[in-house]
């Protein structure tokens, strides 16, 4: 009989803790998971899920605009925020539910409560002591709000889902993924929408086409960037929030929101009592195992900080659980080239595998194919949006080595792409496929005029 109360007590139930979870449970394997909040996480609670129902919803005014060019009358429309948030947070219940019958059905002891670490084999929850064999940390991240005057006032990601009235002006700070989608969240349900960053413009790290031609997509449908600048203070006034930015710019708003990055959830853990080494940014330490500095003790998703994704977290404890569990297998390592992901905003940007700037750090010779067109929807509907298209060749190889697109539903072309630049498909693959036709996504298979090497 083991010496422990579980062989593998878990810290969250968000994405990556019940994964792991239930994926060791099934295993024959006695689990438990702690979670002090709700069940699903970041993503489930106030992430990715209820951001896409609101992006969403927030796409129905250009549609109802566009709709004439295709003979339809549509009368006046308002939009009612209460209906969007009660109905999201309706869903996100049911969510909640989903996720405790799938950890309790298989066989997951459910702990309500913040654990904390007694020892390496050690966590309290709520006043009582349990032992593990093996612990994971899953506890995911938090918003960070920069330090300035008048930072009370503004709010996190975490609060934006529930507000209680709808700002009639917005003003995001920041410039990533949060950040981009929700200037566009606040344009499209009817408010002034700003966006404040202090770089050159958003969404560091893509590709710097996509970053250029996206910006000024974005800023075609409305949204105000205010690119070089910070927010310097924020004054509350009768009339709204007077937020004078780092350039001398003064803007009156209703709401602020920083988007300014989310730091690793580590508060609360006492990780010295486990002999849990910390890095810089405050993320928990891991090998390829993702075991951390203690021997007992392992760490996933978020906290880790190695690329904050659902999906990554998902694969990570895959991972986990194979190398620790099944020792029957051969052991795995976390993958993390060619990950895909998507940026939400107006229009959506989906990216997999380099950009022209690292491919041409990378390769002796860079081949880049891009098409930006006018998708057939809007030549009856009137709107001016444009797409963009982008493939990034190994001269050498041949390998496609990196997809980007910028357009209506990227994320659902970009999903099918990725499958073929992991499997390491060549320009000619790519050349030789049929496409779709008449759809935006043949473009990728019809690309065939080199633009620039």
């Amino acid at each position: 009989m083991s010496q422990f109360d579980f062989d593998l007590f878990v810290i969250g139930a968000g994405s990556g803790g019940v994964r792991a979870a239930r994926t060791a449970a099934g295993l024959g394997k006695k689990v438990a998971v702690a979670e002090g909040r709700f069940l699903g996480g970041t993503c489930v609670n106030i992430g990715c899920v209820p951001k896409k129902l609101f992006s969403y919803g927030s796409h129905f005014h250009e549609e109802f605009a566009q709709a004439a060019g295709f003979g339809w009358t549509v009368g006046g429309s308002s939009f009612d925020w209460p209906t969007l948030r009660d109905n999201k947070t309706k869903e996100i219940e049911r969510l909640n539910g989903i996720y405790h019958n799938l950890l309790v059905n298989s066989g997951v002891e459910l702990i309500e409560g913040y654990a904390s670490f007694e020892s390496a084999h050690e966590v309290s929850v709520a006043g009582k002591t349990y032992s593990a064999e093996k612990i994971l940390i899953a506890t995911g991240s938090s918003p960070f709000i920069p330090d300035f005057p008048g930072s009370e006032h503004a709010v996190s990601s975490d609060a934006i889902f529930y507000l209680d009235e709808f700002p009639k002006r917005s003003l995001v700070l920041g410039g990533g993924y949060i950040a981009v989608e929700f200037a566009g969240i606040f344009h499209g349900l009817g408010a002034q929408s700003h966006l404040v960053y202090r770089g050159e413009q958003p969404l560091r790290g893509f590709d710097e086409e996509v970053r250029q031609f996206a910006s000024e997509e974005i800023s075609k449908k409305g949204v105000q960037f205010h690119m070089n600048a910070n927010i310097d203070s924020i004054e509350k006034q009768s009339t709204g929030l007077k937020v004078t930015l780092t350039t001398g710019e003064i803007l009156e708003v209703d709401l602020v929101l920083c988007a300014t990055g989310r730091v690793p959830k580590t508060d609360g853990l006492n990780l010295d009592k486990a002999g849990v080494d910390l890095g810089k940014g405050g993320e928990i330490l891991v090998n390829e195992e993702f075991q951390t500095s203690s021997a007992s003790v392992f760490a996933l998703g978020d906290v880790i900080n190695r690329m904050q994704l659902t999906p990554v977290a998902l694969a990570e404890a895959m991972v986990f659980v194979n190398n620790q569990f099944q020792p029957e297998l051969p052991a795995k390592t976390m993958d993390y080239s060619n990950i895909p992901t998507a940026v939400f905003c107006h229009p959506n940007i989906a990216t997999v595998g380099m950009t022209e700037e690292e491919a041409r750090a990378a390769f002796d010779k860079v081949e880049i194919y891009s098409a930006s067109f006018r998708p057939m929807k809007h030549t009856l509907s009137g709107s001016d949006e444009r797409h963009l298209m982008k493939l990034v060749v190994d001269a050498n190889s041949r390998k496609v080595v990196g997809a980007h697109m910028v357009g209506t539903d990227a994320g659902e072309v970009l999903q099918g792409i990725a499958v073929a630049i992991k499997a390491g498909a060549t320009k000619e693959v790519f050349d030789s496929t049929v496409g779709i036709h008449p759809t935006g996504a043949e473009e990728f298979v019809t690309m065939r005029t080199l633009t620039r090497n």
